[in-house]
């Protein structure tokens, strides 16, 4: 018989110590890592932060209002306390990786994109079109001396 190429699936999965980004309710736009699976609607979650009012108490989540991110925090043991979570929380930087992933990065570039008024949007239409322009005649020119 051949071998079997067995390769992991690209999901991001459901596990003791990812971290997460809620999406909606009370806690929206905080982040948070999960400390214990309760069934397979919700988990327990715990959001030490650096400032205050970005904390996230110890409660029970559903998945619906989370977000997976691709950072875990490794070696979390199940239902641990929050001082454990804390210090983990702090050692691998979570909040600093996080902001610099192009998830929160894009999610930063469409909250100021949000609070455009009319003509500051104007301004940004303007301005692509003018790359456009740039890139279509540069484009061009190389067509035009590959064809000479």
């Amino acid at each position: 018989m051949g071998d079997a190429d067995i390769t992991a699936s690209s999901w991001r999965q459901v596990e003791v110590g990812r971290v997460v980004l809620f999406s909606y309710g009370p806690y929206a736009g905080r982040l948070a890592t999960i400390v214990e699976i309760i069934d397979h609607k919700r988990v327990l979650v715990d959001g030490p932060a650096s400032s205050e009012d970005k904390v996230v108490p110890r409660h029970a989540a559903p998945l619906s209002q989370l977000s997976l991110t691709a950072h875990v925090i490794p070696g979390l043991p199940r239902a641990t306390g929050s001082s454990k979570v804390k210090s983990l929380w702090e050692k691998e930087e979570v909040e600093s990786k996080f902001a610099n992933s192009p998830f929160a990065q894009k999610r930063a570039q469409l909250a100021k994109r949000r609070t455009l008024n009319d003509f500051e949007r104007f301004k940004v239409m303007r301005l692509r079109k003018q790359a456009r322009f740039e890139v279509s005649k540069s484009l061009a020119k190389v067509r035009a001396s590959a064809k000479a």
